[in-house]
């Protein structure tokens, strides 16, 4: 996965306040995917990420900068990038089957019904809601509904997924259910994935990579996390691998400690190039992309960025 199959080139989003002042939410953000990667952006409120995602998804738009996706600069809205949002946005009155066959004969207008029909069910199939097809919302679980939004953005095979925190209204059970479902559905179908998430733990199940958003506004992008755990990882061992919690506390202690001073401890830190931390190896490698390493601390020390 090498190919900069998605390319956020200094973005910025900012909104007109009283008396002619303007508030920054976030300024000169670059970061990018390869094709089927999994990334999460994780931040405090107000850092922008909803924000970043609806310009992914072609909702709102930059105030300057531009995002590139497979080649091609976004402009507006595209059957080729789908939504999963907090809640499911199924329509009431249409069943399963028909809020799925909705999405793809929006996208495929050629199709007769039975084609259509047939496309949904292999995907209502997958998110395993075999038997539920011709029930209606108010007669599924939130759990089920969620399934039927992750089945609709999946019909239309878009080139990527976006997701704003689409289990944070679940129950813990329901929620890793689905957090497993996603990651194996990626898996087999390589889809590249953007997701929006406060849960660190979801973050280091489900990401390839991390991005770690400073405080708004003025929000920038900090770190690169890379995910050193291998990407067969299982939910129920997951905390033991050795790199488990060295990975968790340095996200934590981001979000807890370093995300707050992040911009005035670092006046050095370059926006175009922000840091890739490689845990493992033998410790952690804070390393700006194809550079020599800035740093190397080993597991027990602290895991700051400062010297």
């Amino acid at each position: 996965m090498t190919d900069k199959f998605i390319s956020i080139e200094g973005i910025a989003k900012r909104y007109p306040g009283a008396g002619g002042a303007t508030t920054t939410i976030f300024e000169n953000l670059w970061l990018s995917m390869a094709r089927g990667e999994f990334a999460c952006v994780i931040g405090h409120s107000g850092c922008g990420k909803t924000t970043v995602l609806n310009i992914l998804a072609g909702l709102d738009a930059p105030s300057e900068g531009a995002v590139i996706v497979d080649g091609q600069a976004i402009s507006g809205t595209s059957l080729d990038r789908a939504v999963i949002f907090q809640s499911h946005a199924l329509l009431p009155w249409r069943t399963v089957l028909g809020n799925v066959a909705y999405a793809v004969s929006s996208k495929w207008r050629s199709w007769d019904r039975a084609k259509v029909r047939a496309h949904a069910q292999k995907f209502i199939d997958l998110v395993g809601l075999s038997g539920a097809e011709h029930k209606r919302p108010s007669e599924l679980s939130g759990g089920m509904k969620q399934r039927v939004g992750i089945a609709r953005a999946l019909s239309i095979t878009p080139k990527m997924m976006l997701m704003d925190e689409p289990f944070s209204a679940l129950d813990a059970l329901t929620r890793g259910t689905l957090q497993d479902e996603v990651r194996r559905i990626c898996l087999e179908t390589g889809q590249t994935a953007f997701m929006i998430t406060h849960d660190v733990d979801e973050a280091i199940y489900l990401a390839d990579k991390i991005f770690l958003m400073t405080n708004g506004p003025g929000a920038v992008l900090a770190e690169v996390v890379e995910n050193p755990l291998p990407r067969d990882r299982g939910r129920t061992d997951l905390h033991r691998h050795p790199l488990y919690y060295a990975l968790r506390n340095h996200i934590i202690d981001f979000l807890v400690t370093r995300s707050k001073t992040f911009t005035t401890e670092r006046p050095d830190h370059d926006p175009r190039n922000a840091p890739t931390v490689q845990i493992g190896k033998p410790g952690l490698t804070i390393a700006s992309t194809g550079e020599e390493p800035r740093q190397t601390w080993m597991p027990g020390t602290s895991p700051g960025l400062s010297a």
